[in-house]
C-alpha cells in the first residue's frame, strides 16, 4: 500500500512530533521550533531509544506525539469522500488503524535521529489565523530535507493535521492509496489491509 520511499519520507516527520499540548498564545512556528528541539535532544540523550528499545520508544510516542496530532481530521481527509459513507463503527476503526500505522512509522524513525537540527522559515500568517502552514528544513548530513506542517488552532492548543516531506503531502498520498483499496474491496477491505499491516509490524518487533 505504501512504497519504501514514502515510508522513509514520512518517517522524518517524527523529528518534530513531540511534547505536551501547546498554548494558543504561542506562535505556531515557535511551537514547532520548541518541540523539534525537545524531541531531538531527548532521542540524542537516550541510548536505549537509539538502540531501538521498543517500550521506551512507544512511551515517548504516546506521551509526546499523540497529543499534538489531530488524527480524526487526518484520517477523514485521507479517506476523502468515502468518509461520509462509512458507519460510525467503521470511522472509529479507520482512525484507530491509521493512527497505529503512523505511530509505528514515527516510532521507527526516532531511532534514526543523529545530528539533525530544524531550521524554521519565515511564517506567513496573521495573528488571528486558525490554520497555518509552518515551513522548515531538517539539516544534518547531506542535503536539507523540506518538512512543512499544516497546523490548526483547536481550543487553546495547536494540532498538526498534515505533513509535507520533500514536496509530498502525507494526506494526499494516503488518499490515493486508500481510494484504490476502497474501490477494490470497500471500506471494510481498507480496514482489513491496515489491520494486517499493523499486525505484521507488531509481530516483527516482538
Amino acid at each position: 500500500m505504501l512504497n519504501k520511499r514514502w515510508t522513509s519520507l514520512i518517517a522524518t516527520a517524527a523529528l518534530v512530533l513531540a511534547t505536551a499540548v501547546a498554548h494558543a498564545q504561542t506562535a505556531p512556528d515557535a511551537w514547532i521550533k520548541q518541540i523539534s528541539g525537545e524531541v531531538i535532544e531527548t532521542v540524542k540523550s537516550d541510548k536505549a531509544i537509539q538502540a531501538g528499545d521498543t517500550k521506551k520508544i512507544m512511551t515517548l510516542v504516546d506521551a509526546k506525539i499523540l497529543p499534538n496530532v489531530n488524527f480524526l481530521r487526518m484520517t477523514s481527509s485521507a479517506v476523502g469522500r468515502y468518509w461520509r459513507q462509512a458507519t460510525p463503527e467503521q470511522q472509529a476503526r479507520l482512525q484507530e488503524e491509521f493512527k497505529t500505522l503512523l505511530v509505528r512509522t514515527y516510532a521507527g524513525a526516532l531511532t534514526q535521529v543523529k545530528d539533525q537540527s530544524v531550521e524554521l522559515k519565515p511564517l506567513r500568517a496573521r495573528p488571528e489565523d486558525t490554520e497555518v502552514l509552518v515551513r522548515s528544513e531538517v539539516k544534518g548530513k547531506g542535503e536539507p530535507i523540506q518538512l512543512d506542517y499544516r497546523v490548526e488552532k483547536t481550543g487553546d492548543s495547536w494540532k498538526i493535521y498534515d505533513v509535507n516531506v520533500l514536496g509530498v503531502w502525507l494526506v494526499e498520498t494516503y488518499r490515493a492509496s486508500f481510494a484504490q483499496e476502497i474501490s477494490a474491496s470497500g471500506i471494510d477491505g481498507l480496514i482489513t489491509k491496515l489491520a494486517e499491516k499493523n499486525k505484521a509490524a507488531a509481530a516483527a518487533k516482538s
